[in-house]
C-alpha cells in the first residue's frame, strides 16, 4: 500500500559539522550551531572535561585587565553582558543550575609595592572606561573581616562576577543532548582533507566521520592534530595550572562574601566562594609542557599566598587538588573563526579567559558556520593572524 505522504528527500551522510573537543568551548559551539538548525556532531572521548573542570570560574574582565589586552577586553567585556541572559537560557534549555554569582570582586594589596601596582590597575582600569572603586585597607576588611590586618587597599569591582565551571559544562552537555548534538566518544586520530578542503576527520577506532565544515575546539591539544597543514595548525601551548579547593564548614560561614584576589610576592592568588560551601583557591601558572602532576611546591605556595591573605583558611578542610592545562596563543588571545584551509574552523587559544569567553565564542562560532561571516567583536581574533604572510606584515612594519 502507498504511503499518501511525500517522499522527503534523503539528506547525505555525515554531519554539517564536526567539533573536535567536548570541553566548554566545544560545548558551547555545538550547542549554538544546533540551535541554528545545523546537524553537529562533537568527537571527544570525555565530553565535559577539559579545562573547564579545573577552572575557577571568575568572570573577571575588568580585574583581569592586563597591559596591551585592550583589544582582548573589549571582547571580554562583550561576553560579560552577555552572560545573564546566556545563563538564563541555558539553565532554561538543560534543567541545570549554573552556580551563576553576581557577587563581585575585591583585589587587595599586602604592601606598598602592591599597592602600587593596583593603584596603576585602576588608572588602567579607568583610562579604559572600567569601573572599580579603590578602597582603604579598612573599607576592605570592613566588607570582608576575615581579610588581614595588614591589608594596605583594595579595588571593589562589582560588575566582576563568578560561575561554577563544572556546573556550566554539565547544564551545556545537557542542552547539547536536548538540541540533538550527536556524541562520539573517541579520540579524534587526525583530522580528513580531500582537495584541500577539511571534510571531517577519523576517530581512533578507525571510523570516519564526514563533515561540511570542521571546528578544532581542543583546547591545549589543538595545535597537537594529525593531518592539519604545517601551516594552519594552531600555535597554541599548554600553561600548567594547579588549584585547589577547600570545605567551608557551617561554624565558620559566611567565610568571604565575594571573590577576593591578591598578588602576594609577585604570584596571583585569588579565593572564590561558591554557595555550597566550596572554596576555590587558585593558581599556578607554569610552563612546565604537558605535565599535569599536582606538587607539593605548588600546593604549599597556593596555601602560603592564601594564608596570608586570610590567615584563617588554615582552619579548613582541604578536600581537592587539582592541575590543569591552559590553551596559550602567542598574544593570549583566543584564535576564532576560519582558517587558511577551507572548511576548517578554529576554537581554541583562550588561555585564561576560556569561561568567561564561552558566550561570545558560541555566538560568533555559530554565525561564522552559518554566515560565513564573523561578528565584528571577534574579527580581530581571526587565525590568520599569526599566518606567514600576517606574520611577515608585522615584522616589515618600522617601529
Amino acid at each position: 500500500m502507498q504511503s499518501s505522504h511525500p517522499t522527503q528527500p534523503s539528506r547525505p551522510a555525515g554531519a554539517d559539522v564536526l567539533i573536535v573537543g567536548g570541553g566548554v568551548i566545544g560545548l558551547v559551539t555545538a550547542w549554538r550551531a544546533a540551535q541554528r538548525g545545523l546537524r553537529v556532531t562533537v568527537a571527544d572521548p570525555a565530553p565535559g572535561g577539559g579545562a573547564a573542570q579545573v577552572a575557577a570560574g571568575m568572570l573577571a574582565a575588568v580585574t583581569e585587565l592586563h597591559y596591551g589586552e585592550q583589544t582582548l577586553l573589549g571582547l571580554n567585556l562583550a561576553s560579560v553582558e552577555r552572560y545573564p541572559e546566556f545563563v538564563a537560557e541555558l539553565e532554561a534549555a538543560s534543567g541545570r543550575d549554573t552556580g551563576y554569582r553576581t557577587c563581585g570582586t575585591l583585589a587587595v594589596a599586602l604592601d606598598a609595592d602592591d599597592r602600587a601596582h593596583l593603584r596603576e590597575l585602576h588608572a588602567l582600569q579607568q583610562g579604559s572606561g572600567l569601573t572599580s572603586d579603590w578602597l582603604s585597607g579598612r573599607e576592605c576588611r570592613r566588607l570582608e573581616p576575615l581579610l588581614a590586618p595588614g591589608v594596605r587597599g583594595g579595588l571593589r569591582v562589582d560588575g566582576d562576577h563568578q560561575i561554577d565551571p563544572r556546573r556550566l559544562t554539565a547544564a551545556l552537555l545537557a542542552a547539547c543532548e536536548r538540541a540533538g548534538v550527536v556524541f562520539r566518544r573517541h579520540w579524534v586520530e587526525r583530522l580528513a582533507v580531500a582537495a584541500d578542503r577539511a571534510v571531517g576527520a577519523v576517530l581512533d577506532d578507525g571510523t570516519e566521520l564526514a563533515a561540511d565544515q570542521v571546528v578544532l575546539a581542543a583546547g591545549s591539544l589543538s595545535g597537537r592534530l594529525a593531518g592539519v597543514p604545517a601551516d594552519v595548525l594552531p600555535p597554541v601551548r599548554p600553561v600548567k595550572g594547579q588549584i585547589l579547593r577547600l570545605t567551608v564548614p557551617e561554624r565558620y560561614a559566611p567565610f568571604l562574601s565575594r571573590t577576593v584576589r591578591a598578588v602576594v610576592r609577585g604570584s596571583d592568588v585569588y579565593l572564590v566562594p561558591r554557595e555550597n560551601g566550596e572554596l576555590v583557591v587558585g593558581a599556578t601558572s607554569e610552563e612546565q609542557g604537558w605535565d599535569t602532576t599536582v606538587t607539593a611546591g605548588g600546593v604549599y605556595e597556593l596555601l602560603r599566598d592564601a594564608h596570608e591573605l586570610i590567615p584563617g583558611i588554615t582552619e579548613l578542610p582541604l578536600t581537592e587538588t587539582r592541575a590543569g592545562l591552559r590553551p596559550a596563543s602567542p598574544d593570549n588571545a583566543p584564535l576564532l573563526g576560519p582558517t587558511a584551509l577551507p572548511g576548517l574552523h578554529l576554537a581554541t587559544g583562550h588561555f585564561r579567559n576560556g569561561v568567561l569567553l564561552a558566550p561570545v565564542t558560541g555566538d560568533a562560532l555559530a554565525a561564522v558556520l552559518t554566515t560565513g561571516e564573523l561578528p565584528p567583536e571577534a574579527r580581530p581574533f581571526t587565525p590568520l593572524r599569526f599566518s606567514p604572510a600576517a606574520t611577515s606584515v608585522r615584522q616589515e612594519q618600522p617601529v
